[in-house]
Protein backbone atom coordinates (compact mmCIF):
# COMPACT_ATOMS: atom_id res chain seq x y z
CA UNK A 1 0.00 0.00 0.00
CA UNK A 2 0.95 3.77 -0.60
CA UNK A 3 0.34 6.02 1.93
CA UNK A 4 0.35 9.78 2.30
CA UNK A 5 0.83 11.39 5.65
CA UNK A 6 0.33 15.52 5.41
CA UNK A 7 1.40 17.70 8.54
CA UNK A 8 0.34 20.67 9.04
CA UNK A 9 3.32 21.73 10.59
CA UNK A 10 6.04 18.97 11.34
CA UNK A 11 5.08 17.04 14.92
CA UNK A 12 1.63 16.68 13.97
CA UNK A 13 2.51 13.37 12.14
CA UNK A 14 3.65 12.02 15.27
CA UNK A 15 0.83 13.15 17.46
CA UNK A 16 -1.95 11.75 15.61
CA UNK A 17 -0.52 8.53 13.84
CA UNK A 18 2.83 7.99 14.80
CA UNK A 19 2.37 4.55 16.05
CA UNK A 20 0.14 4.08 13.02
CA UNK A 21 2.97 4.99 10.62
CA UNK A 22 5.02 2.83 12.00
CA UNK A 23 3.05 -0.07 11.95
CA UNK A 24 2.38 0.57 8.28
CA UNK A 25 6.21 0.54 8.07
CA UNK A 26 6.76 -2.69 9.31
CA UNK A 27 4.02 -3.63 7.50
CA UNK A 28 6.23 -2.79 4.37
CA UNK A 29 3.88 -0.08 2.88
CA UNK A 30 5.49 2.67 1.14
CA UNK A 31 4.99 5.88 3.27
CA UNK A 32 5.34 9.42 2.01
CA UNK A 33 5.57 12.74 3.90
CA UNK A 34 3.80 16.12 2.98
CA UNK A 35 4.80 19.30 5.04
CA UNK A 36 2.74 22.37 4.77
CA UNK A 37 4.51 24.80 6.39
CA UNK A 38 7.86 25.95 7.68
CA UNK A 39 9.40 28.18 10.25
CA UNK A 40 10.92 31.53 9.15
CA UNK A 41 12.65 34.94 10.58
CA UNK A 42 9.58 36.98 9.29
CA UNK A 43 7.58 34.91 12.20
CA UNK A 44 10.09 35.70 15.22
CA UNK A 45 12.04 31.90 14.96
CA UNK A 46 15.73 32.52 15.06
CA UNK A 47 18.29 31.19 12.32
CA UNK A 48 18.96 28.69 15.23
CA UNK A 49 15.59 27.78 15.94
CA UNK A 50 15.30 26.96 11.65
CA UNK A 51 18.24 24.78 11.23
CA UNK A 52 17.36 22.69 14.10
CA UNK A 53 13.76 22.19 12.70
CA UNK A 54 15.42 21.10 9.72
CA UNK A 55 17.52 18.54 11.69
CA UNK A 56 14.34 16.87 13.59
CA UNK A 57 12.73 17.06 10.09
CA UNK A 58 15.76 14.59 8.79
CA UNK A 59 15.89 12.47 12.10
CA UNK A 60 12.38 11.80 12.25
CA UNK A 61 11.91 11.05 8.60
CA UNK A 62 14.37 8.35 9.22
CA UNK A 63 12.92 6.69 12.43
CA UNK A 64 9.76 6.52 10.04
CA UNK A 65 11.40 5.53 6.83
CA UNK A 66 9.76 7.72 4.72
CA UNK A 67 10.45 6.84 0.95
CA UNK A 68 9.85 10.43 0.65
CA UNK A 69 9.61 13.99 2.06
CA UNK A 70 7.77 17.29 0.53
CA UNK A 71 8.24 20.63 2.31
CA UNK A 72 6.23 23.70 0.88
CA UNK A 73 7.54 26.98 1.54
CA UNK A 74 4.62 28.19 3.61
CA UNK A 75 5.48 30.39 6.92
CA UNK A 76 4.02 28.61 9.93
CA UNK A 77 0.67 30.50 11.24
CA UNK A 78 0.45 32.54 7.82
CA UNK A 79 -1.79 30.22 5.67
CA UNK A 80 -4.88 32.45 6.07
CA UNK A 81 -2.57 34.96 3.78
CA UNK A 82 -1.26 32.31 1.36
CA UNK A 83 -3.85 32.50 -1.83
CA UNK A 84 -6.58 29.48 -1.24
CA UNK A 85 -6.16 28.35 -4.89
CA UNK A 86 -2.29 28.61 -4.58
CA UNK A 87 -2.38 26.07 -1.57
CA UNK A 88 -4.75 23.78 -3.07
CA UNK A 89 -3.12 23.45 -6.46
CA UNK A 90 -0.22 22.60 -4.81
CA UNK A 91 -1.44 19.89 -2.78
CA UNK A 92 -3.04 18.53 -5.54
CA UNK A 93 0.21 18.75 -7.77
CA UNK A 94 1.65 16.38 -4.78
CA UNK A 95 -1.20 13.93 -4.46
CA UNK A 96 -1.92 13.26 -7.92
CA UNK A 97 2.25 13.29 -8.53
CA UNK A 98 2.13 10.38 -5.38
CA UNK A 99 -1.41 8.71 -6.09
CA UNK A 100 -1.38 7.44 -2.81
CA UNK A 101 -4.41 4.74 -1.26
CA UNK A 102 -4.45 6.43 1.83
CA UNK A 103 -4.32 9.74 3.15
CA UNK A 104 -3.87 10.83 6.68
CA UNK A 105 -4.43 14.47 7.31
CA UNK A 106 -5.22 16.46 10.51
CA UNK A 107 -8.85 17.36 11.49
CA UNK A 108 -11.19 19.60 10.41
CA UNK A 109 -11.89 21.30 12.95
CA UNK A 110 -8.93 21.72 15.33
CA UNK A 111 -8.34 24.75 17.31
CA UNK A 112 -5.39 26.37 15.22
CA UNK A 113 -6.35 28.42 12.16
CA UNK A 114 -3.26 26.72 9.88
CA UNK A 115 -4.78 23.60 10.54
CA UNK A 116 -8.60 25.01 9.67
CA UNK A 117 -7.63 26.18 6.00
CA UNK A 118 -5.26 23.10 5.75
CA UNK A 119 -8.32 20.37 6.30
CA UNK A 120 -10.34 22.37 3.57
CA UNK A 121 -7.46 22.69 1.06
CA UNK A 122 -6.72 18.91 1.55
CA UNK A 123 -10.44 17.92 1.39
CA UNK A 124 -10.57 19.85 -1.84
CA UNK A 125 -7.72 18.42 -3.45
CA UNK A 126 -8.81 14.69 -2.79
CA UNK A 127 -12.28 14.93 -3.71
CA UNK A 128 -12.88 11.31 -6.01
CA UNK A 129 -12.95 13.15 -9.27
CA UNK A 130 -10.01 15.27 -8.70
CA UNK A 131 -8.05 11.93 -6.87
CA UNK A 132 -9.83 8.81 -7.87
CA UNK A 133 -6.91 6.73 -6.43
CA UNK A 134 -7.46 7.48 -3.03
CA UNK A 135 -9.12 4.92 -1.68
CA UNK A 136 -9.45 6.21 2.17
CA UNK A 137 -9.01 9.48 4.13
CA UNK A 138 -8.68 9.70 7.46
CA UNK A 139 -8.18 12.31 9.97
CA UNK A 140 -6.02 12.18 13.00
CA UNK A 141 -6.30 13.87 16.20
CA UNK A 142 -3.57 16.35 17.12
CA UNK A 143 -2.79 17.40 21.48
CA UNK A 144 -3.45 21.27 22.00
CA UNK A 145 -5.18 21.57 18.76
CA UNK A 146 -8.35 19.01 18.51
CA UNK A 147 -8.84 18.98 22.16
CA UNK A 148 -9.29 23.07 22.38
CA UNK A 149 -11.30 23.71 20.03
CA UNK A 150 -14.82 25.30 20.94
CA UNK A 151 -17.46 22.30 22.13
CA UNK A 152 -19.52 23.03 18.83
CA UNK A 153 -21.17 20.28 16.98
CA UNK A 154 -19.25 21.02 13.81
CA UNK A 155 -16.41 21.12 16.22
CA UNK A 156 -16.32 17.47 17.64
CA UNK A 157 -13.94 15.13 17.11
CA UNK A 158 -15.73 11.87 16.43
CA UNK A 159 -13.48 8.31 16.80
CA UNK A 160 -14.72 6.07 14.41
CA UNK A 161 -11.64 4.15 13.25
CA UNK A 162 -8.90 2.74 16.16
CA UNK A 163 -5.23 1.72 15.15
CA UNK A 164 -3.69 -0.34 17.60
CA UNK A 165 -0.06 0.95 18.16
CA UNK A 166 0.95 -1.43 22.04
CA UNK A 167 3.77 -2.18 20.05
CA UNK A 168 4.91 0.97 18.71
CA UNK A 169 4.21 3.18 21.43
CA UNK A 170 7.52 3.88 23.16
CA UNK A 171 8.88 3.65 19.64
CA UNK A 172 6.51 6.70 18.90
CA UNK A 173 7.28 8.87 22.26
CA UNK A 174 11.20 8.78 21.45
CA UNK A 175 10.47 9.99 18.40
CA UNK A 176 8.40 12.99 19.66
CA UNK A 177 11.36 13.25 21.93
CA UNK A 178 13.22 14.65 18.69
CA UNK A 179 11.47 17.64 18.62
CA UNK A 180 12.66 19.18 21.85
CA UNK A 181 10.47 22.52 21.39
CA UNK A 182 7.36 21.17 21.41
CA UNK A 183 7.45 18.26 24.08
CA UNK A 184 6.09 20.40 27.32
CA UNK A 185 6.07 19.23 31.07
CA UNK A 186 3.08 17.69 32.59
CA UNK A 187 -0.05 18.93 33.24
CA UNK A 188 0.47 20.06 29.63
CA UNK A 189 -0.98 18.33 26.82
CA UNK A 190 2.26 17.51 25.02
CA UNK A 191 4.12 15.95 28.09
CA UNK A 192 5.35 12.35 27.53
CA UNK A 193 2.75 11.61 30.21
CA UNK A 194 -0.57 13.10 28.34
CA UNK A 195 0.66 12.06 24.95
CA UNK A 196 0.63 8.10 26.72
CA UNK A 197 -2.30 8.72 28.06
CA UNK A 198 -3.99 9.76 24.89
CA UNK A 199 -3.11 6.20 23.49
CA UNK A 200 -4.33 4.39 26.58
CA UNK A 201 -7.36 6.33 26.15
CA UNK A 202 -8.17 5.63 22.99
CA UNK A 203 -6.97 1.94 23.73
CA UNK A 204 -9.58 1.73 26.29
CA UNK A 205 -12.05 2.66 23.60
CA UNK A 206 -11.30 -0.46 21.51
CA UNK A 207 -9.70 -3.33 23.88
CA UNK A 208 -6.28 -2.72 23.11
CA UNK A 209 -3.52 -1.59 25.98
CA UNK A 210 -2.67 1.75 23.23
CA UNK A 211 -3.75 2.68 20.42
CA UNK A 212 -4.43 5.95 18.30
CA UNK A 213 -7.88 7.53 17.08
CA UNK A 214 -9.35 9.34 13.56
CA UNK A 215 -12.41 9.95 11.88
CA UNK A 216 -12.92 8.43 8.81
CA UNK A 217 -13.50 10.83 5.71
CA UNK A 218 -14.44 8.40 2.73
CA UNK A 219 -13.62 5.11 2.07
CA UNK A 220 -14.36 3.31 -1.15
CA UNK A 221 -13.67 -0.76 -0.83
Amino acid sequence: MKLLVVSVHPDDETLGCGGTLLKHAQQGDEIFWLILTKLDQVVGFSQDSIERREREIKMVARQYGFKEVVQFDFITTQLHLVDFALLVGEISRIIKDLQPELVYMNNRSDIHTDHQIAAKAILSSTKSFRAPFVRKILMYECLSETEFAPPFPENLFIPNVFSDITDFIDQKLEIMRIYQSEVQNPPQPRSMENIRALARFRGASCGVDYAEAFMLVRERF
